[in-house]
């Protein structure tokens, strides 16, 4: 099955998970190379009229999500995906609309979890994505993903 389209991505992001419709997350690139969703200021304001942490957190989360999901779909393995765990720096504010950019794993570490995944029907892989706000990077995101055969 191919890779879904970023708006189907969206729809599909909104339908299940309905925090990211919330937060007015937009899928700006769906590839099994990359994704890369933006979300804007206002749903996820805080008292200091920056991104709430935890708002950066939750797309970031999402972005490496996301990720996964698209790649394991263009590779037709039906699979849950969780999150085990995660890290976040917030380097600087965010006082604008903002993105987290999800990048595909190395080849070989991409391989040996698929190889896993086939031989074990569950899986572990590790995801980082990069948040930008205002041309900068502002924040990076470190999260553990297992996947487990339907």
């Amino acid at each position: 099955m191919p890779a879904p389209t970023p708006q189907a991505l969206q729809d599909y992001l909104h339908a299940h998970i309905p925090l990211s419709k919330a937060m007015a997350v937009e899928v700006r690139t769906a590839s099994p190379a990359g994704v890369c969703l933006a979300a804007p200021l206002a749903p996820n304001i805080n008292h200091r009229d920056t991104v709430f942490g935890g708002s950066v957190s939750a797309v970031a989360i999402l972005s490496a999500w996301a990720l996964l999901h698209v790649s394991l779909l263009d590779a037709d393995i039906k699979a849950r995906l969780v999150i085990q765990k995660n890290s976040m720096s917030y380097d600087l504010p965010m006082p604008t609309d903002f993105t987290a950019e999800a990048v595909v794993p190395a080849p070989e570490k991409w391989q040996r979890f698929l190889a896993t995944l086939s031989k074990h029907k569950r899986a572990r892989i590790s995801v980082q994505s990069s948040l930008y706000c205002e041309g900068k990077k502002v924040g990076e995101f470190e999260g553990d993903f297992v996947a487990i055969i339907l």
